[in-house]
């Protein structure tokens, strides 16, 4: 039973200097080959669960816990699906009540030009734009948050970077491992409302309880 409220602070989108080894880049008419994702690097308590949530929220909205670094996503009465996710480095959290303006699958990505300045004082330099693929920061998926009609520039979507999972590493963005992000990409609809609990206590008030593993759906599905 977190307390949560409406409102944001900063903007910011989630940023992350690859170190992995550059991939080819799918030709522009197709999407690129989704690969599993290296989820050793990936805590247990951060792998996607089917959970016993307490909360009065409608189904299909999203609960965003940046203090446990859990996303919920809120199937039926007492039922949620649960993802780890990273959240926003110090400096850079938030809180409010938002929803999907849109959604985009292999995203392109356009760094803010503060983001471009910030990052090359420390010595990285970062493009002006980036076609998706395997190697955008945005990963496989994204979901924009939008406010009173407004794009927030803050992001739900996927990482090329798994072992940030649980950790506060982005610009303020939410981000899930790429199989993470495409399960919850096919569930959550535009218009769905996003609930950001984290600095600020700016969400209004709602209530929930993670009451852990959903056993018997776990074991037997949702038939």
């Amino acid at each position: 039973m977190l307390k949560v409220a409406s409102g944001l602070a900063a903007a910011g989108i989630a940023f992350s200097i690859a170190i992995t080894p550059a991939v080819a880049q799918p030709a522009h008419d197709a999407a690129p080959v989704v690969r599993v994702p290296k989820t050793k690097f990936v805590k247990p308590e951060f792998k996607r669960k089917l959970v016993r949530l307490v909360t009065n929220e409608e189904p299909g909205t999203i609960i965003v816990d940046t203090n446990n670094k859990y996303l919920y996503y809120v199937e039926t009465k007492n039922r949620a699906t649960r993802y780890g996710i990273g959240v926003g480095r110090d400096g850079f959290g938030w809180s409010g009540v938002v929803k999907i303006g849109r959604k985009a699958e292999w995203p392109t990505w356009t760094p803010p030009a503060e983001m471009r300045v910030r990052e090359a004082a420390k010595g990285h330099i970062i493009p002006a734009f980036q076609e998706g693929g395997e190697d955008n920061p945005l990963g496989a998926r994204a979901m924009y948050l939008y406010q009173g009609g407004r794009d927030t520039i803050f992001r739900i979507h996927g990482t090329n970077q798994p072992w940030t999972i649980g950790l506060n590493m982005s610009s303020g963005c939410i981000r899930m491992m790429n199989d993470d992000v495409i399960h919850l990409y096919s569930r959550a609809a535009v218009g769905a409302k996003v609930i950001v609990i984290g600095p600020g206590d700016k969400q209004g008030n709602v209530a929930f309880q993670d009451k852990g593993i959903d056993l018997l759906r776990t074991i037997f599905g949702d038939g």
